[in-house]
C-alpha cells in the first residue's frame, strides 16, 4: 500500500510539472507561457480611464505616523513568479501603520460575453492569513489559470477601489488590493510578505497549494446548527490537523490554526430560520392599508427605521414589485408545504394586487403601481411562477390561466431570446397540466422548446441585458436548459447545458468560509438594492442561489450527485442574509474597504433577499 501511495504521488507531481506554464511580470502584465490573456487591467488609462499608473501591480499604501520604506523584488523560481514586499522602519522611533493594502490589478470586468470567455478573469480572493489565496481563472472555465499564494506574512482582507455609477457601474469590479494586518514596527525593524504566483488547470488549485508547501482549509460544511460539532481540516503536504468545534451559539465562529482559519456560522436550525422570517414578512412586510395603492403588496424593510419603506424617493430598485414578488413566490410555496390561513389570505390580497396594480388587462406585467419605469422582461416570469403556484395551492384554475397570460405577453413583447431568471417550466406545464389547460399546457412547453433552442444555438454567446455578462445570465440558462431536457427527455438541452457549464462554475470557488464557499461573484447589489449603494463584492448575494438550482437540476439530469452537494453549500451560505428576530439584509458587502470607506456590513434594507429561501426549498425538495 505504501509503495502504490508513493507512485502515486509521483504520478502526481510528475504530471502537475509536465504541463505546468511559467508565470512572468513584464511591462506592468502578467502573463502565462502559451495563453493569450492579459491577467491584469491596464494601468495607462487606456482600458479604463480611470485605472491609471497609480493602480500598478505592487504599489502598496497605508496610513503611517512616521516614514517607512518599502522594498519590492521578483524572481523566477521554475516555472512560478514570486515577489517579496519588505515593509521597513529606517527612522529613530516606532511607526504604526494601518490600512496596508498592495494593488493587485486583476483584470475582472464585463465588456460583452465575447470578450469575457477569451479575455478575462473570474477572481476568487481567499484573505486567509497565512493561507491566504488567489484563484484567477478564465471566465470561460477552460484553459490555464492563474493562482497566487501567501508564502511569508498574511494577507488578512482586501480592498476595492475606482467603484461608482460613472466607472463602469455593474460592468467593472473595481481595482482591487490584498491587505495585511495593522502593525507597529520599532526603529529597524522589518515586515516581510512573500507571494507566489503559479499556473494551474482548474480543478487542481489545491493540489497546486499543496504542492508548494500551503495550507488548505477545509470543513464537511460551514453552516451549522448549534449543538453540532464542526469539524475543520487544515491541510499541507505532510499531514492533516483536525480540529473539532462544538458550535454552541448563534454567529459566526472563527476556527484557527498556526495563522489560517475557517469562518462557520452557526444558526438555530434551518428550518428555525425559514420559519422566523416567513413569519416576520407577514407581520411586516405587506402592506395593510387599504387607503394605499399598494394594498396588498409584499415591499420593501428598513431594519434601522423599523418600518416597510414607502420609496418616496422613487428608486426603481426599491418599488413593490420586481425582485418584491420574490417574497409572494416563497410564501406560496411554504403554504403548500405548511398550509395555513392567514398566509393563504395575506397570498390572495397579494394575488389580486399584482393582477389588478401591477398589471394591465393584457398581462403587460409593470414594476410598481406607478407604471412609470420601463417595461423590464424579469417581472414576467416572477410573476407567472407566482400565479402558478397559486394554483398549485388554492386550486383556483383562474392563477393557472393567469400565469400562461403572464407567459403569453412576455413572448409577444420580448420574444423567444429573452435570457429571463426563473422560467417556470416545472411549475407551469404542472400547473397547466393538473388544471385540465391542455392547450395552453402543449403551447407553453413550445414556446419553452423555442426559447431553448436559441440557448442551445448561442452558446457561450450570450446577449447583452442589464449587465454585459454575469453569474445570473448564465446560471439561469443552465437551470432552464436542464427542466426543459427533464420535461422533453431531448438530449440537446441537456447537453446545451453541459457546454455552459465550465463557464457556470468559474465563477464560484470553495473559500473556507461561509459567506464565500460555493457562492458566485457578484459585485453591484449593494448598490442597486441596499440602503448605503455601496458598489463592492457582494458575498452572499441571494442570485447566487439560481448558480443552486442550476446545480441541483443538473445532478437530477446527470445522476452526478456532487453537484446537488455544492447546490447545498450555496443555499445554506445563503442563510447568512436572515436573522434570528426574523429580519434579513438584503446584501453583506464582503471588502475590508470600497473606495476607501468602511464597508465589510450588512445592509440595513430587507429587500430582496428572500428568493434565496425559494432555493433552499428546491434544493431541499
Amino acid at each position: 500500500m505504501h509503495n502504490k501511495l508513493l507512485l502515486s504521488l509521483c504520478l502526481l507531481a510528475y504530471t502537475l510539472s509536465a504541463w505546468a506554464q511559467s508565470v512572468s511580470y513584464q511591462n506592468n502584465q502578467i502573463h502565462i507561457a502559451g495563453d493569450d490573456m492579459d491577467w491584469l487591467l491596464k494601468t495607462d488609462g487606456s482600458q479604463y480611464a480611470w485605472v491609471t499608473e497609480r493602480y500598478q501591480w505592487g504599489k502598496s499604501y497605508y496610513d503611517a505616523n512616521g516614514e517607512i520604506t518599502v522594498e519590492t523584488e521578483r524572481h523566477q523560481d521554475g516555472e512560478d513568479l514570486v515577489e517579496t514586499y519588505t515593509f521597513i522602519n529606517k527612522t529613530k522611533r516606532k511607526v504604526s501603520l494601518k490600512n496596508i493594502g498592495i494593488y493587485t490589478p486583476f483584470n475582472d470586468n464585463y465588456p460583452d460575453a465575447k470578450t469575457c470567455m477569451t479575455s478575462r478573469c473570474n477572481v476568487h480572493l481567499w484573505p486567509g492569513g497565512k493561507a491566504a489565496y488567489v484563484n484567477a481563472m478564465h471566465m470561460n472555465g477552460t484553459g490555464t489559470h492563474l493562482g497566487l499564494m501567501v508564502t511569508e506574512g498574511e494577507i488578512t482582507d482586501y480592498d476595492v477601489w475606482e467603484r461608482g455609477s460613472k466607472k463602469g457601474m455593474s460592468n467593472f469590479r473595481g481595482v482591487m488590493a490584498l491587505c495585511m494586518p495593522d502593525m507597529t514596527l520599532k526603529s529597524g525593524q522589518s515586515y516581510r510578505l512573500q507571494w507566489r504566483l503559479f499556473s494551474h488547470k482548474g480543478n487542481d488549485f489545491n493540489e497546486q497549494i499543496l504542492k508548494r508547501g500551503g495550507t488548505i482549509v477545509r470543513s464537511n460544511k460551514y453552516v451549522y446548527e448549534t449543538g453540532e460539532t464542526a469539524i475543520v481540516d487544515f491541510i499541507n503536504s505532510k499531514n492533516t490537523k483536525t480540529i473539532t468545534k462544538k458550535i454552541a451559539t448563534t454567529g459566526e465562529h472563527r476556527v484557527e490554526y498556526k495563522g489560517s482559519y475557517a469562518l462557520l456560522l452557526g444558526i438555530s436550525s434551518e428550518r428555525t430560520l425559514i420559519d422566523k422570517r416567513i413569519r416576520f414578512i407577514l407581520d411586516h412586510q405587506q402592506m395593510n392599508d387599504p387607503q394605499d395603492p399598494r394594498y396588498g403588496a409584499f415591499m420593501c424593510y428598513d431594519n434601522e427605521g423599523d418600518s416597510l419603506l414607502t420609496n418616496t424617493f422613487g428608486r426603481s430598485d426599491l418599488d413593490e414589485g420586481r425582485e418584491r414578488v420574490g417574497m409572494g413566490v416563497l410564501l406560496t410555496e411554504y403554504c403548500r408545504q405548511h398550509p395555513d390561513d392567514k398566509m393563504q389570505q395575506a397570498l390572495e390580497r397579494y394575488a389580486k394586487y399584482i393582477r389588478e396594480k401591477l398589471q394591465q388587462p393584457d398581462y403587460r406585467t409593470n414594476s410598481s403601481v406607478s407604471r412609470k419605469v420601463k417595461n423590464r422582461g424579469y417581472n414576467y416570469a416572477w410573476v407567472a411562477d407566482f400565479f402558478f403556484r397559486m394554483y398549485l395551492l388554492t386550486g383556483n384554475k383562474q392563477y393557472a390561466y393567469d400565469g400562461y397570460g403572464t407567459l403569453q405577453s412576455l413572448y409577444r413583447q420580448f420574444g423567444y431570446g429573452f435570457y429571463c431568471i426563473d422560467y417556470p417550466v416545472s411549475t407551469g406545464l404542472k400547473a397547466l397540466e393538473q388544471a385540465g389547460l391542455t392547450f395552453e399546457r402543449d403551447q407553453l412547453l413550445y414556446d419553452f422548446k423555442a426559447t431553448a433552442d436559441i440557448y442551445v444555438k448561442n452558446g457561450l454567446n450570450f446577449p447583452k441585458f442589464e449587465v454585459n455578462y454575469e453569474q445570473s445570465i448564465i446560471a439561469p440558462a443552465v437551470w432552464f436548459l436542464c427542466e426543459v431536457y427533464q420535461a422533453t427527455n431531448e438530449k440537446r438541452y441537456l447537453n446545451g447545458a453541459r457546454k455552459l457549464m465550465p463557464a457556470l462554475e468559474a465563477l464560484q470557488w470553495q473559500q473556507p468560509s461561509y459567506r464565500m464557499n460555493e457562492i458566485g461573484i457578484r459585485h453591484w447589489d449593494g448598490y442597486w438594492f441596499g440602503k448605503r449603494q455601496t458598489y463592492g463584492d457582494v458575498f452572499p448575494h441571494y442570485w447566487s442561489c439560481i448558480t443552486a438550482a442550476a446545480f441541483h437540476r443538473y445532478a437530477q439530469c446527470t445522476g452526478d450527485s456532487s453537484y446537488q452537494e455544492r447546490a447545498k453549500h450555496t443555499v445554506r451560505g445563503n442563510l447568512s442574509l436572515f436573522f434570528e428576530d426574523g429580519r434579513a439584509t438584503c446584501a453583506f458587502v464582503n471588502p475590508r474597504r470600497v473606495n476607501g470607506e468602511d464597508a465589510h456590513y450588512a445592509d440595513a434594507y430587507a429587500n430582496d433577499q428572500d428568493w434565496a429561501l425559494t432555493f433552499w426549498l428546491l434544493v431541499n425538495e
